[in-house]
C-alpha cells in the first residue's frame, strides 16, 4: 500500500500516531499541505489512500485517482475541500474525525477575543521593543456573545462563555433545547437578529454554498460599534473586502481569526493591514493533546478501510 500523508499538524507533532502508521508497514509520502488542485492533480493516480488535511481534493483528482484509490481519510471535521458527492459517485469512501478538537477549538476561540479585548498583542509587542505602552481594554463579563452554528464547537464555546459570566445567544437550524436550556443559552431565529444584538459574534457553522460570504457588507452595517467578529470555521464565511473596510472605517472594533480565504494569505490580503485583528495560521486544533486524537483516528480509519473494515466515522455511505 502507498499512502500520501499531507497533514503538517500529523507530521509535526510527535506521537503515538506516528508509531501506528509505521506499524501498517504502508510506503508513505510526505507532503506539506494544504496542496492545491494542481498539485493534487500531479501527485494523483500512484497512491491507495490520502491521508489528506485541506487539500484540494476535487473531481478531477479523485477520477485520476482510480482505480488505485481506494479511501480519502480527512485529518479533522471539515469537508469542504473535499469533494464528497464526486467520491460517492465514484465509490470512493471518506473518512472524517468528528469529536476530537472541539475543546480545543473553543479554548483558541477565547485566546483570540481576549487577545482583542484586552490589546494583548499590541502591549506585548510594545514591551518586546522597550516601550510600557498602556492600553484601556475590556471585560468580558457582562456581554453577549453570538454563536452562529450551535455545534460541538459552538456548544464548548457557550459553556466557556457562560463561565466568563457572559450572555450567550445561540442560532442554529438544527437546535438541542435540552443544551440550551441546561447552560442558558437563548434561541435568535435568523442571523441578523444574532449579529444584531451581539456585542461578539463567534462563527462555528460549515462552509456551504449557502454560508459563503454569510458576513458580507450589508451585515456588517448591522453591528454595534464594538462589535468583535471571531473566526475559528473557514475563512470564506467572511467577505473579505468588506470585512477589511468596517475595521479601517472603525466602525467594528476587531476581528479574531484562525482562518482565511486564502491560506497562506498573499503579501496584499485585505485583512492582514488592518487595524484592530489578530490572524493565526489555522492552529485553532493544532494542540499535542488534540492533534494525537485526530491522527489516530484519521490514520485507524484509513487502516480500517484498507483492511476492508468499517471506518470509526464515515462522511458518505456507498451503496
Amino acid at each position: 500500500m502507498k499512502i500520501l500523508l499531507t497533514t503538517t499538524s500529523f507530521q509535526d507533532t510527535p506521537g503515538p500516531h506516528h508509531d501506528l502508521l509505521a506499524g501498517t508497514g504502508y510506503e508513505i509520502i510526505r507532503e506539506r499541505g494544504p496542496l492545491p488542485e494542481s498539485r493534487m492533480l500531479e501527485l494523483a493516480g500512484d497512491f491507495d489512500a490520502f491521508l489528506c488535511g485541506d487539500d484540494a481534493i476535487t473531481r478531477s483528482v479523485l477520477e485520476k485517482s482510480l482505480p488505485r484509490l481506494k479511501v480519502v481519510a480527512k485529518y479533522g471535521i471539515g469537508l469542504d475541500k473535499v469533494d464528497v458527492v464526486a467520491a460517492t459517485d465514484l465509490k470512493i469512501p471518506v473518512t472524517f474525525c468528528p469529536g476530537v478538537n472541539h475543546t480545543t477549538v473553543a479554548e483558541h476561540t477565547f485566546g483570540l477575543l481576549l487577545a482583542i479585548y484586552r490589546d494583548i498583542v499590541e502591549q506585548s509587542n510594545a514591551v518586546h521593543t522597550g516601550s510600557w505602552k498602556r492600553l484601556t481594554g475590556y471585560e468580558l463579563t457582562g456581554k453577549t456573545i453570538g454563536i452562529a452554528g450551535l455545534g460541538r464547537i459552538g456548544k464548548e464555546v457557550a459553556i466557556r462563555a457562560r463561565a466568563f459570566g457572559m450572555r450567550v445567544l445561540g442560532f442554529d437550524i438544527y437546535w438541542d433545547e435540552n443544551f440550551a436550556s441546561h447552560h442558558g443559552v437563548e434561541r435568535v431565529e435568523n442571523i441578523d437578529d444574532l449579529i444584531s444584538r451581539s456585542d461578539i459574534l463567534s462563527l462555528h457553522m460549515n462552509l456551504t454554498p449557502e454560508t459563503k460570504g454569510l458576513i458580507n457588507a450589508e451585515r456588517l452595517k448591522l453591528c454595534k460599534s464594538n462589535f468583535v467578529l471571531l473566526n475559528c470555521a473557514r475563512g470564506e464565511l467572511v467577505d473579505s473586502v468588506a470585512l477589511a473596510q468596517a475595521l479601517d472605517e472603525k466602525r467594528i472594533l476587531g476581528y479574531g481569526a484562525d482562518v482565511l480565504d486564502e491560506e497562506p494569505p498573499p503579501a496584499n490580503h485585505p485583512l492582514l493591514k488592518c487595524r484592530g485583528t489578530v490572524l493565526t495560521p489555522h492552529i485553532g486544533s493544532r494542540t499535542h493533546e488534540s492533534v494525537v486524537r485526530q491522527a489516530n483516528m484519521a490514520a485507524q480509519n484509513m487502516i480500517n478501510v484498507l483492511n476492508g473494515q468499517p471506518a470509526l466515522a464515515q462522511a458518505n455511505k456507498l451503496s
